[in-house]
């Protein structure tokens, strides 16, 4: 792998090619990240580079005369982690990721990473922690048949039949029953790149990308290229 980055997706719209063709684009602001640090066969057995992306505040604790603590920003980076982000010489970031370039000695401490990497055309895999759905029936959740919707039939959106009852006396595993549904780690592949944003930083991707707005994505080169 030599090209990846981290980004926030802003949500979708269309634009127009040079052909005048219509094409739905998910718009996503990727990066600046910063190398927060560089691994090495000889200290960590693997080379990778570990980055940084989004500003976070520092957790602060006071205390008064009396040794009562005072914490402001309860939920911002410890002091581990700060003198990590000291150490490589960059400020405190929300999302920290290692990525495992080929070309990873090429990097230096506090390197940025911008959507320039990318071009238009080039084709891209998206990962990102999809929208959750809540507890779900096995319509919506497996995509099951419905009952009659009549008033007599009495079985409009149940799951139905589960297994013989006497034998063999219990429901198999695996067998698909309704539960939660969503939230959980999604990739999709060959995504095209339709246009890039240098200056402010924007990614316009072809097609959909799991998550909701907001939401965390990591971009990487594909790992499968269609024909």
């Amino acid at each position: 792998m030599k090209k990846a980055i981290l980004a926030t997706k802003v949500g979708m719209t269309q634009i127009f090619n040079e052909d005048g063709t219509l094409v739905p684009v998910t718009v996503l602001q990727a990066g600046p990240c910063v190398v927060t640090q560089i691994k090495t066969v000889e200290n960590d057995g693997y080379k990778a580079v570990q980055v940084g992306f989004v500003d976070k505040k520092d957790k602060i604790v006071n205390k008064d005369k009396s040794g009562k603590k005072e914490v402001i920003h309860r939920h911002g980076v410890n002091k581990a982690l700060k003198g990590h982000f000291e150490k490589a010489g960059v400020s405190s970031k929300r999302y920290l990721r290692e990525f495992k370039f080929e070309n990873a000695e090429e990097y230096a401490l506090g390197n940025e990473i911008k959507a320039d990497i990318f071009a238009a055309g080039d084709k891209i895999d998206a990962s990102a922690i999809s929208k959750g759905k809540g507890f779900q029936g096995a319509i919506k959740r497996l995509g099951q048949h419905r009952g009659p919707m009549a008033h007599g039939s009495k079985f409009h959106r149940h799951q139905g039949s589960n297994g013989a009852c006497s034998s063999p006396s219990r429901v198999f595993k695996g067998k698909g029953m309704p539960g939660h549904m969503g939230c959980v780690k999604v990739t999709v592949q060959n995504l095209e790149v339709v246009r890039v944003d240098a200056e402010k930083n924007l990614l316009l991707v072809k097609g959909a990308v799991p998550g909701p707005k907001k939401a965390l994505v990591t971009i990487k080169e594909t790992t499968k290229v269609e024909a």
